[in-house]
């Protein structure tokens, strides 16, 4: 992936297009980094720009969905908490819960935006208009992107691409509008 003119051109049509912007979890979302409490569950920690990223992309009408590939009830958590449209959790086969995702919302895979960080994701970020990998990513998965964030997983990787879709998408200064006043 270069960094010209062009690709950067390219990445912003695309994101023009997403109607559907979909986060993968575990290295996306957070750091990648897994914490075990005594009782054996893992926790997760989310950053907080990327949560209000999430809201001010949906205000402007693109809706949002998680597909992830392992199970946990924080996320279910977050996502309540973020108004995330749909979740998938617990998805192995990643192309199983896309195929639902685009059947419930009649938006086509060109119209979806993914970030994703590792080889699992491969098989949705080859399917969508938009894809996105953040700078730890496999680098497999860097190689096959439309573009790579500059900001790290858990670190503002999700607000970087939300405010991304927002400015290609000409709503980025409405839906920042209501803070400053």
């Amino acid at each position: 992936m270069t960094n010209t003119l062009d690709s950067q051109l390219e990445h912003i049509r695309r994101a023009a297009r997403v109607k559907v912007m979909i986060f993968d979890v575990d290295g996306v979302l957070t750091d990648g980094s897994l914490t075990y409490n005594a009782d054996g569950e893992a926790t997760k920690t989310f950053f907080v720009l990327d949560g209000l990223g999430i809201q001010l992309l949906r205000r402007t009408g693109v809706r949002t969905a998680i597909i992830s590939a392992r199970n946990s009830p924080i996320v279910v958590r977050r996502a309540a908490d973020l108004g995330i449209d749909h979740v998938f959790q617990g998805q192995h086969d990643k192309r199983l819960a896309f195929a639902s995702l685009l059947q419930e919302t009649g938006v086509a895979a060109e119209e979806c935006g993914y970030i994703g960080d590792d080889v699992i994701d491969l098989p949705l970020l080859s399917r969508v208009g938009f894809a996105v990998a953040v700078p730890s990513g496999h680098p497999e998965v860097q190689h096959r992107v439309h573009y790579v964030t500059k900001n790290p997983g858990g670190r503002g990787a999700v607000r970087e691409v939300c405010d991304l879709v927002m400015r290609a998408q000409g709503t980025y200064d409405q839906a920042l509008a209501p803070y400053f006043g």
